[in-house]
C-alpha cells in the first residue's frame, strides 16, 4: 500500500486561527483557466462522440471561443468589481495569444504555472525537470513575472513535481482540493493553497447541467458557510472559472449577479492566489 508523504493529518478545527489583512474573514479569489488545446488531441469535451477526431472541430471549436470571445467578456465582470484574477496559465497562450497577456498585465493579474497546453497532462511530459522549466521560464519571459504558483493541466501532478517546482523558486500548488486553508507540504517551501472542483464552472455547467441561476445559489451558499465558519478563523474561497464555459453569452451575467454578491459584503479580502499564499507564509506557521 503506497502512503501519501506530501502532507500530513491535519483536522481544520485543531488548528491556530488564521487572520487575514485587514481583519478580513474570507479570502476570495477567482483562478482563471486561459488555456491552449492542441488540435490533434482529445480533451475537455462537450460531446464525447466526436472527441476522438482530428481535427475536432465541435470541441475545438467550443474550447477555442475562450481566447477568441470569451476571456474579453469575463474581463468586463471582473473589472466591473475590482476583482484581478489568479491566472492558470499554460505556456502555449504566451506565444498564440499575446493580446491576453497584454491586457492581464495591465490588469496586474497573478500568473500561475499551468503546464504547456491543456492537451498535456502531467504524468506524459517524459524529463519532468526540463518541462517544468521551459514552462516556467516560457511564462516569466512573456509576463515579466516568474510563476509563483502551480496548477496542473487537469490537476495533475506526480510525486516529484512539487519538489522541482520549489527548486525552481515556485511556493504553492491548488492541485490537492482538500481545504478550507492553506498548509505546509512535506516539502520545504512549499503550500498547497484551497482550490475548487466543485466550485468550478466546468463541472457545475457541463458535468451536472445546472442552470445559470443555479450557479449564482451555489456561489452564495458556499461564500455564506464559509463566512459563517470564518467568524473564528479565516477561510479561502476559490471560484474556478474557464472563459469558453462561464463566458458563453448566456452565462455571463450569472457571473456578474455572483460576484456583485461576494464583493457587496464586508470582511472580504478580493484578492489573488499569489497573495494568499505570500501571506500565509509570512506568518511562520508551521
Amino acid at each position: 500500500m503506497m502512503e501519501n508523504t506530501l502532507f500530513d493529518y491535519s483536522p481544520i478545527v485543531g488548528r491556530e486561527p488564521i487572520r487575514w489583512p485587514g481583519g478580513a474573514r474570507v479570502a476570495f479569489y477567482v483562478g482563471l483557466n486561459v488555456e491552449h488545446f492542441t488540435v490533434d488531441r482529445p480533451s475537455t469535451s462537450i460531446n464525447e462522440a466526436t472527441a476522438a477526431l482530428v481535427p475536432d472541430p465541435l470541441n475545438y471549436g467550443w474550447r477555442d471561443y475562450g481566447p477568441r470571445v470569451a476571456i474579453w467578456r469575463v474581463m468586463e465582470v471582473l473589472d466591473r468589481h475590482g476583482i484581478r484574477a489568479s491566472v492558470l496559465l499554460n505556456a502555449d497562450v504566451c506565444e498564440r495569444y499575446p493580446q491576453i497577456i497584454e491586457e492581464g498585465n495591465a490588469r496586474d493579474w497573478a500568473w500561475l504555472a499551468h503546464g504547456k497546453n491543456n492537451s498535456t497532462l502531467q504524468a506524459d511530459v517524459g524529463d519532468e525537470r526540463a518541462y517544468l522549466t521551459e514552462v516556467v521560464e516560457t511564462i516569466e519571459k512573456a509576463t515579466g513575472q516568474r510563476p509563483r504558483g502551480w496548477l496542473g493541466p487537469a490537476l495533475t501532478e506526480t510525486f516529484r513535481t512539487p519538489s522541482l517546482l520549489a527548486e525552481l523558486g515556485l511556493g504553492y500548488v491548488l492541485d490537492w482540493t482538500n481545504d478550507d486553508q492553506p498548509y505546509r507540504l512535506n516539502v520545504p517551501g512549499m503550500l498547497s493553497v484551497p482550490y475548487s472542483l466543485e466550485l468550478n464552472d466546468l463541472g457545475i455547467f457541463t458535468m451536472h447541467g445546472r442552470s445559470g441561476g443555479d450557479f449564482v445559489q451555489l456561489v452564495k451558499d458556499q461564500f455564506d458557510q464559509l463566512y459563517a465558519e470564518s467568524a473564528e478563523s479565516g477561510r479561502v474561497m476559490a471560484l474556478a472559472l474557464h472563459p469558453f464555459v462561464i463566458g458563453q453569452a448566456f452565462r455571463a451575467k450569472y457571473l456578474d449577479q455572483a460576484l456583485e454578491y461576494i464583493a457587496g459584503h464586508d470582511g472580504v479580502w478580493l484578492t489573488t492566489s499569489d497573495e494568499i499564499a505570500e501571506h500565509y507564509a509570512g506568518t511562520g506557521r508551521s
